[in-house]
């Protein structure tokens, strides 16, 4: 089964997701510059947003991290293991440091060592996603060897621990044998060139979000006035300090489409796990905003409208094209127009091509008809149930 989320969201003035100037993404679409959010700032908000969390905690549902970090996290289990099993303290410490070096030819499928930087720990060569499955395993799997080294040689264990090869333990039977990923790896997938972690297919597609209608980009100009400037005698005139931010106001349509059966294979089949887990994600897409800027803009605006469409194949279907022509506020506003662009396309596309579905939910703030045979919902809470009944 495929399940679709469709939303449209109005932002008022903002920079969510800025480029490498710092001026909010855009695009063009339909010969027009749009206002964006990459899908990648999307999923990162959404995964790391307190309600998702949130909801995972309170079902004991574990996530993953993504850092390159492994080597601390690895180096601390290795020293713990080497305490528990009778190494002095010292000598635990020693080789805890190499073994942080180790790790770090994790990020890479030759297990080239990253140099340790004077006053910071050493670094895997790529941002991996990982599971406390995967340090876990890594850290028994090093840890192991350097147990081995010191109860055989303890007075040379440092130097013969530094002549092993990350490679030569990286590719140990162990690590390259399946482990369960946590759930957001299993939605948003992972790609790494270590044969210790197994490559994820993701079963969500983002797309990235559009605006609905044409943009351009506005600046703020500020300036800063030091407080003590009118004080015990002092009269200094003007700033002390002047810039300004780009920014955009625009209404958003946003693109999920979930591979549920893919989802279910990269949780092992747990359909219990999944009918926590997409009730969450569709409830931190609905209320989640990118963080971007947000302590100057708080930009934070609820959806206009939800369309949710399970499909009994995975047949995915976009209508972005609603807006390929920009739509312009007139009368009734901006949303108001986007929405009826949107329920107008829906139903060509569904009128003229009959794709296949299973059951179809509509959510929206204003009770906006709905597209012609979709079923409507009046609240995010009845919204959630009804996805979760689908996987049932």
């Amino acid at each position: 089964m495929l399940l679709e989320f469709h939303i449209l969201q109005n932002h008022s003035p903002a920079n969510l997701n800025r480029d490498d100037m710092g001026a909010p993404k855009s695009c063009f679409f339909g010969g027009a510059q749009r206002a964006r959010i990459s899908s990648q700032c999307l999923k990162r908000s959404i995964r790391r947003s307190d309600c998702f969390e949130r909801a995972l905690e309170e079902a004991k549902v574990p996530l993953g991290t993504r850092t390159r970090k492994l080597p601390a996290l690895v180096g601390q289990q290795v020293e713990k293991m080497l305490l528990d099993n009778g190494v002095e303290a010292e000598l635990a410490a020693q080789l805890r440091e190499v073994a942080e070096d180790k790790a770090s030819g994790f990020g890479n499928e030759k297990g080239n060592e990253q140099k340790r930087s004077e006053g910071k720990d050493p670094r895997t060569a790529q941002t991996m996603f990982l599971t406390d499955n995967d340090i876990a395993a890594v850290a028994q799997v090093i840890g192991a060897k350097a147990l081995e080294i010191a109860q055989e040689k303890p007075d040379k264990a440092v130097k013969e621990f530094e002549k092993v090869k990350a490679k030569e333990l990286q590719d140990t039977k162990e690590l390259r044998e399946w482990r369960p990923v946590t759930v957001d790896v299993a939605l948003f997938g992972r790609m790494v060139t270590s044969p210790a972690f197994q490559d994820v297919e993701a079963s969500m597609q983002v797309a990235h979000a559009l605006s609905t209608h044409r943009v351009e980009m506005e600046f703020d100009y500020f300036t800063a006035v030091d407080d003590l400037s009118k004080s015990e005698g002092h009269d200094e005139m003007g700033a002390d300090m002047l810039g300004d931010v780009e920014f955009n106001s625009a209404c958003f349509y946003k693109y999920f489409s979930l591979h549920v059966d893919g989802l279910l294979e990269n949780l092992d089949g747990s359909k219990e796990v999944a009918q926590t887990v997409i009730p969450a994600f569709l409830e931190a897409a609905l209320v989640t905003t990118p963080s971007g800027k947000q302590n100057t803009f708080a930009a934070h605006n609820l959806p206009s409208a939800v369309l949710v469409e399970a499909r009994p194949h995975p047949q995915p279907v976009s209508y972005a094209n609603a807006f390929e022509k920009p739509i312009r506020g007139g009368q009734d506003g901006l949303v108001t127009e986007s929405v009826k662009a949107l329920v107008s396309h829906v139903e060509k596309v569904n009128r003229i091509y009959e794709p296949e579905t299973v059951s179809r939910f509509w959510m929206s703030l204003d009770g906006e008809d709905a597209p012609e045979g979709v079923e409507v919902v009046g609240s995010l809470k009845a919204l959630k149930e009804k996805v979760r009944e689908l996987l049932g």
